[in-house]
């Protein structure tokens, strides 16, 4: 299992289109991935559990994978919410 925390530069947050970009590369991979905020975790890979979440510019979350391309995932994610999810 890994974990990192992330902070979203995103400036509307995690919102439609950018968590939609974020959940797309999220099932890329084989690995399940959760997010977690304020003691809440969710699945990644679904834009309802993300979206639930309430994330805004600046929020720092959780990312955890489990799998055989866990490493891979996290890090490709936290650098997805640090640039700004394009």
């Amino acid at each position: 299992m890994t974990v990192k925390e992330a902070v979203v530069n995103n400036r509307v947050g995690l919102y439609a289109r950018p968590a939609t970009f974020f959940i797309q590369k999220a099932n890329e991979f084989k690995s399940s991935i959760w997010m977690e905020k304020d003691e809440r975790r969710v699945n990644a890979k679904s834009l309802l559990g993300v979206l639930s979440l309430g994330v805004v510019q600046g929020t720092t979350v959780t990312l955890i994978a489990d799998g055989v391309d866990e490493a891979e995932a996290i890090d490709s994610l936290v650098q997805l919410l640090a640039e700004g999810l394009g």
